[in-house]
Order: structure tokens, then sequence, then C-alpha cells
């Protein structure tokens, strides 16, 4: 007969295996210690038999050895008339009864050195007999003596406590049996609930989480990370939704500019028309292959495909290089360029990384600064604090700057702030300088410099420098 689905699946499941192992185990155990009991109980009420009817025995030979025959015979009769469960059988060398409560001399003690274990009746009327243990004794005057004790009481003692464990152990079994279906049933209604909110994130809804009881169990603890990961998830998918979008927009008007260029050219006569017409075509081409350079570049850096290319080298003199780069460049666009690094101790990291990302953010300072409104110079301020623990890089400008709810979605990439796009550029370069961060375990804050942005890059030592 086939069992229903929800029991199926109940007892299917991992929990209830644990159960029914946990409780096979412990009724394994169980039932060690409950034949140890047994066995032991047994031994206990045998060794206390024993030890009555070898006293007995000895006084039966002291009345013998004090009044002969006569008085032994005397002493087994008054002991078998006093209606306890002393048995006794005294006979001569032929077996023939001459006291005691026996009628008969037990064969399986009779022929054995050291007693044994026989049945009789004790009423002739009734055919129900009893377990009784006997021991030979040796007397004088050729008589056979034997001395038993009726062991029935401790025989059913024994075998009532044997059904009392053994029940014990079936009413265990059953328990365990009904606790490991309830902890099933548990289990798998809080793996159903993970397995309808996997179906449902399976079928495009993202926005889906497992629902988190607040037991703080191994449960909660799984359905946290889950949502945790579900929560990088959604984000990368927007994320790449959103880069998709913008490079859509973003080459599609560099591509169509470089075709028509082209075709301009073809309209043209002359060798000159057409000269210039592929000079621009491949100026175009290159600012094309530097954007999917800068594309290629932060998805490796993301994916942490260049962490090994660690070096030891020095970081304030590496800023100081590119300050000095861009000096002429400020100059030419009448900007103040304030270098403020200090003495730096070496610092290991990825040099050509960190020099990329320094540049960018002193090539957007100088871009974003030439659209400031106040009336006073443009001022870049590029200056490196030395911690114990960080080195913090720090690019000021008195531009425009860049509103708080917009500063952490300008660091994603593609992402430009002007509606028009008008203004140079590929919108990679503060996201290149995050996942030059990221490489390095450190941050990139974007901050108000009152007026203008201020970004701090953020890159920790590591622990062989400390």
């Amino acid at each position: 007969m086939a069992l229903p689905e929800r029991l199926q699946r109940t007892i299917s499941t991992t929990s209830f295996r644990v159960a029914a192992i946990t409780v096979a185990a412990y009724l394994a155990f169980a039932g060690l210690v409950v034949g140890f009991l047994l066995w032991q109980t047994n031994r206990v009420m045998t060794s206390q038999v024993l030890a009555t009817l070898d006293g007995e025995a000895q006084q039966l030979r002291a009345e013998e050895q004090a009044g002969g025959t006569q008085a032994l015979v005397r002493a087994v009769e008054t002991r078998s008339s006093s209606g306890g469960p002393g048995l006794y059988f005294l006979g001569d060398a032929r077996g023939t009864k001459l006291a005691g409560n026996l009628s008969r001399l037990p064969p399986e003690v009779a022929g054995s050195p050291t007693g044994g274990v026989f049945r009789y009746s004790p009423d002739i009327a009734s055919a129900r007999e009893h377990l009784a243990v006997a021991i030979p004794v040796k007397v004088g005057g050729g008589l056979m003596l034997i001395v038993g004790r009726d062991v029935e009481d401790q025989r059913r003692f024994a075998s009532e406590m044997g059904t009392v464990y053994f029940l014990a152990l079936g009413f265990l079994t059953l328990g365990g049996l009904v606790a490991g279906i309830a902890i099933g049933r548990v289990a798998l209604r809080r793996i159903e609930t993970i397995n309808v909110a996997a179906r449902s994130i399976m079928d495009g809804d993202l926005s889906r989480r497992i629902a988190v009881t607040g037991s703080g169990d191994e449960y909660d603890a799984l359905a946290l990370n889950l949502n945790a990961m579900l929560d990088r998830i959604e984000a990368l998918m927007n994320g790449l939704r959103e880069v998709s979008d913008n490079i859509a927009h973003d080459l599609k008007t560099p591509l169509t500019r470089l075709r028509n260029a082209a075709e301009a050219a073809l309209r043209e006569t002359g060798e000159d028309a057409y000269r210039v017409g592929l000079e621009h075509t491949i100026e175009k081409a290159d600012e094309l292959i530097k954007t999917f350079n800068s594309l290629l570049l932060v998805a490796r850096l993301e994916a942490g495909a260049l962490e090994g290319n660690a070096e030891r080298f020095d970081i304030g003199r590496a800023v100081r290089d590119v300050a000095e780069l861009y000096e002429p460049v400020a100059e030419e666009r009448n900007m103040q360029l304030h270098v403020n690094v200090g003495s730096v101790p070496e610092f290991t990291g990825n040099r050509q990384l960190i020099v990329q990302a320094v540049v960018n953010l002193i090539e957007n300072a100088i871009k974003y600064s030439g659209k400031r409104q106040q009336t006073d110079d443009a001022l870049i301020s590029i200056d490196l604090k030395d911690r114990a623990d960080a080195v913090d890089i720090i690019v000021g400008d008195n531009g425009p700057g860049i509103a708080e709810e917009d500063r952490e979605r300008v660091l994603k990439r593609f992402v430009r702030l002007e509606k028009s796009r008008t203004e140079p550029g590929t919108g990679l370069g503060l996201s290149l300088v995050q996942a030059v961060a990221r490489l390095h375990g450190g941050s990139v804050r974007l901050e108000d410099n009152a007026p203008g942005l201020r970004v701090v890059l953020t890159l920790p030592r590591r622990p062989s420098e400390g």
C-alpha cells in the first residue's frame, strides 16, 4: 500500500533521517543497557539463592554431625513443614524418601555435583510447575540430601522486568518516529518556503526574498545569506541592464559620427579630402577603442584578474609625478594645482592601476573645474595622508560638485550626470577608480568640498607593511 505523498516527502527529508538514525542509535544503546540490566539482575538473584542454599547446607551438615541421622531427619522435616520457599529431599542410598517436601529426587540435581535448575509441582492437584534451584549436600551414612529453593517469584519478577523494558523500548521507538515525522514536517515547511521563493525568482521576480522567522536558527541564517546573495544578484542585474543601456546610448553617437564622416569623405573628391576623412575616422575609432579598453579594464579589476601584480613602491613620488605631468595642462586652462604630498613609506600595491586612478581623478577635477560659477580662479588640490593602517589620496576642486543623492550613482559605469552628454568622456573614470580601490581592499568617498567635489581614495596597507 502506497504511503500518502505528504508522508513520503516527510520521511524522505534529511531531518527525519537524522532523527531516525538518532533514535536507532539510542535504541541500540538502550537495548544493550537493558540486556545488561536483565543479566545483572538475574546474576544477583542467582547469587543470593546460591548463598542461601549454601548456608542451609552448612547448617544441616552441622545438625547431622552433632546428632547423627535422626537429628538430620528431624531438621529436614522441620524445615519442610515451615511452608517457606525452601525445598528438601532426604533419601537413602537407593533413593527412597526419608524426609522432605519434594516428592521425588530431581534427576537434574542428582547427577550433578554442583546442583542445577529443575521444575516441580508444588501441589499434586495442580498441573502448573514452578522453577526451582537445588544443590546436593554431602552427609554421612550413605544418605542423599538435596537442598533447594523455589525461584518462581524471582523468575516472574525478571520476566515482568524484561516486559517493562521492552515495552519502554517500543514506546521510545514509536515516540522517536513520531518526533522524527514532526521534525521532518517542520523542516519541510521551512525548505518549502525557500523553494517557493526560489521558483518565484527563477520565474523573473528578482525582488522576491525568503521569509525570516526571527528565531535565529540555522534556517534563518541560511535565509539571510540567500537574501544577501539575491540582493547582490539583483544589484548586478540592474547594473548590467544599466550598463547595456548606457553602452547603447554612449556608443551609438560616436559610431554614427564615424559613419557620417566616412560617408562625407566618400562624397568629396580629391586625395586631400579622402586623407582628412580617414584621419577623422581613425581619431573617432581611437576614442571608441579607448572606451572599450577602459570598460575591459574595469571588468577585469572587478573580477580581481590583476590582483597578483603587486609591488612595493613610493606612492608619494608616484602621486607627485602625476601631478607634475598635469601642471602644464592646469596652467593652460588658468587653473591652480596645489600638491601637498609629504614623505610616505613604501606602499605595496599595483603601481600602474593606482597611478591610473590618480590620473582619472585629476582629469575629472580639471574637466569640471572649468564649469564653476564663481569668479575666482579654479583650484585643484592633491593631498596624500599617511595613516597607520591606510593611505588616503585626496583630490578636490572648486567646481560645481555633485549632489549628495547622485554621489553613489556616479561611481557606476557609463553614468554621466550632464543630461545633454555634450562633454567629452565615457563615464568610466570614477568607476575605474572604485574598481582599483576594491581590488586593493579600499574604498572611494565623494564629499562636499564647499564648493566643489572632494574625492577620497583610501588604500589600506597590507599586514606585512606594519
